[in-house]
């Protein structure tokens, strides 16, 4: 008679199950996952040692901690983002997103469900001919071009930074160009 091994699952997770590979510990799998070390153990009350963990054993990776403040705003993370679609999506360079998100250890491994902050894009790194405006909430370049009297391709030229006109935000700082 063969008897196969009960391996116990974690209970509920507030994050990812990693089912262990040969070679994997928790703190291999810590730091590959950017998860504080005492926060997969937590998780992972079924592990009487973990110290032991086995090939096929399926354990709990919590998600990286939120940033607790944000100069943007939060986004949580689905299947199949990366950070360098997320940079383009947003216009907002991946330095930047990685400086607000110190919580991702490595930039090529993020998970559905974390939550990140995207920060607001910086203001042109031009000379503005015109002037300096914030963009308030609900604003779209077509409202803003209309109250300053310019067209939305004057102020997307004027604007390098931002990668898609139907993409800007509250708090975003753009060159409004003089209208000549």
């Amino acid at each position: 008679m063969i008897v196969k091994r009960q391996i116990p699952s974690p209970p509920d997770c507030s994050g990812f199950i990693y089912t262990v590979v040969r070679g994997d510990t928790l703190f291999i799998l810590s730091a590959r996952f950017g998860t504080p070390l005492s926060q997969i153990i937590a998780a992972n009350p079924q592990l009487t040692d973990p110290n032991v963990i086995l090939p096929g054993q399926r354990i709990c990776i919590p998600l990286p901690p939120a940033p607790e403040t944000c100069s943007g705003f939060f986004y949580t993370i689905v299947s199949g983002d990366t950070l360098g679609a997320i940079s383009q999506r947003f216009g907002v360079r991946l330095v930047d997103i990685a400086v607000a998100n110190p919580q991702i250890i490595n930039p090529d491994v993020i998970f559905a469900g974390q939550i990140i902050c995207i920060p607001i894009p910086p203001p042109p790194a031009i000379e503005c001919s015109g002037f300096l405006y914030t963009v308030a909430a609900g604003e779209t370049l077509t409202i803003i071009a209309t109250r300053f009297g310019v067209t939305v391709q004057q102020i997307f030229a004027a604007n390098p930074q931002i990668i898609d006109v139907n993409q800007i935000f509250a708090g975003q700082q753009i060159c409004i160009p003089a209208n000549n």
